[in-house]
C-alpha cells in the first residue's frame, strides 16, 4: 500500500500551475501537491518544458493525466517520472464537454476494465505510485454499485490509492463548474468504500473547507484528505497543516513573511517575459479577512494587469497591509 498523503491540494484546472504550486509550498511544506490535468496529447506533442517544467521546491508534487489509451499513458507517465514527479495519477473525475468528447475524465467510470488496463500499463512503466482519482459515479448509474465495481476492478490491476471526488457527475445537463456544487456529497459512501477495502488508501474530496473537518474525515478512519477551491479561496487554512497533520514543529511563517519569500521567484519569471498577473492572481486572497486584505487584492487586481508591470506593485499592494504579529512556536 502506497503512503497516504495526509493533505493535499486537489488538481485544478486554470488553477493549479506552477506559479500556484510555488506559491503553497512557501505555506506549506508537506501538502502534497497536484498539477492541472495535463491530456496525454498534450505532452506527446506539445511543448513539455512549458506543460512539465517546475521549481524543485514543489516536492512532493503529483502529475495528474488525463486520457484513455493505455499505451499513451504508459508513455506520458514515464515522460513524468522522468521529469521528476513523485506520483502519477489519472483522471477519472473531469466532467467537461472537452474531455467528454476525448472518452475520458469522468466517462471512465462507466469503463472500469479500461481504466484497470490504463493503470496496469502506467505501473508497468513507471516506479513511482500510480494513482486515481474519480467519482462515485455518473449519471443514471447507482452510486454503490458502481463505485465498488470501479474501485474493485481498478484495485486488481494494482492501484493501491483512490482519491474520492463524493459526489455523482452528471455529464449531460450540468456544467462543470455545476458539477462541483450542484449534485449532493455522500461521505458515507466513501467511509463504506474504506470498510469494504480496509486494505487500500482512500482519500476523500469534495466539499471540505477547513482542517478541522479535514481532521474529521480522518478521524473516521479515511487514509487522506483532498482540498479543492478552499485552497485558493481561503489559502492560509493550510499554514496549520504542517504541524497539525505531520508533526512539523517549525512554526508558520507570517503572511507579510510568505510573500517576502516569493518575491524572488516573482522577479525570475518576470525575467523570462511571464506578465505580472500570470503570478499574482494566485495570490489575491492570501491576506484574505484581514486588515488591509481588501486594499491588497484590489491594488494588484487593478495594476497586475498593466503592461511592463514590475515587481513594484506587489512591494507597493504589500504596503497597505499591516504587518501581524508572527504566530507563536
Amino acid at each position: 500500500m502506497s503512503s497516504p498523503s495526509t493533505i493535499s491540494v486537489a488538481p485544478m484546472i486554470d488553477w493549479t500551475d506552477r506559479h500556484f504550486r510555488t506559491y503553497m509550498r512557501k505555506i506549506s511544506r508537506r501538502t502534497l501537491l497536484y498539477t492541472e490535468m495535463i491530456t496525454t496529447g498534450a505532452i506527446l506533442h506539445g511543448d513539455r518544458q512549458r506543460l512539465l517544467g517546475y521549481d524543485d521546491t514543489q516536492h512532493p508534487v503529483a502529475l495528474q493525466l488525463g486520457g484513455a489509451d493505455p499505451a499513451q499513458l504508459a508513455e506520458c507517465a514515464k515522460v513524468g517520472a522522468d521529469w521528476g514527479y513523485d506520483e502519477i495519477n489519472l483522471n477519472c473525475g473531469c466532467p467537461s464537454d472537452r474531455v467528454q468528447s476525448g472518452k475520458f475524465g469522468a466517462c471512465l467510470m462507466a469503463e472500469p476494465d479500461l481504466v484497470a488496463a490504463c493503470v496496469e500499463a502506467m505501473r508497468g512503466a513507471v516506479s513511482i505510485p500510480v494513482t486515481v482519482k474519480h467519482r462515485i459515479a455518473i449519471d443514471e448509474m447507482e452510486e454503490w454499485p458502481t463505485l465498488e465495481r470501479f474501485v474493485r476492478t481498478v484495485s486488481n490491476a494494482g492501484c493501491t490509492r483512490f482519491i474520492v471526488h463524493a459526489r455523482k457527475a452528471w455529464l449531460k445537463g450540468l456544467s462543470p463548474r455545476e458539477n462541483r456544487e450542484v449534485p449532493p456529497l455522500n461521505y458515507d459512501l466513501v467511509h463504506r468504500l474504506k470498510a469494504e477495502f480496509p486494505h487500500l488508501t482512500i482519500e476523500i474530496n469534495g466539499g471540505i473547507k477547513t482542517l478541522d473537518t479535514a481532521a474529521e474525515q480522518l478521524a473516521l478512519g479515511l487514509d487522506g484528505v483532498m482540498i479543492g477551491r478552499a485552497a485558493y479561496e481561503n489559502p492560509w487554512i493550510f499554514a496549520e497543516v504542517d504541524r497539525r497533520f505531520y508533526g512539523d514543529s517549525h512554526a508558520p511563517a507570517d503572511r507579510h513573511s510568505i510573500i517576502e519569500s516569493f518575491l524572488p521567484y516573482i522577479e525570475e519569471r518576470l525575467a523570462d517575459g511571464a506578465p505580472l498577473h500570470a503570478v499574482t492572481r494566485h495570490i489575491l486572497t492570501l491576506f484574505h479577512g484581514e486588515k488591509g486584505g481588501r486594499q491588497w487584492r484590489r491594488h494588484l487586481s487593478e495594476n497586475a494587469h498593466k503592461p511592463g508591470a514590475t515587481l513594484q506593485v506587489v512591494l507597493d499592494a504589500l504596503a497597505l497591509v499591516p504587518k501581524a504579529e508572527k504566530l507563536a512556536a
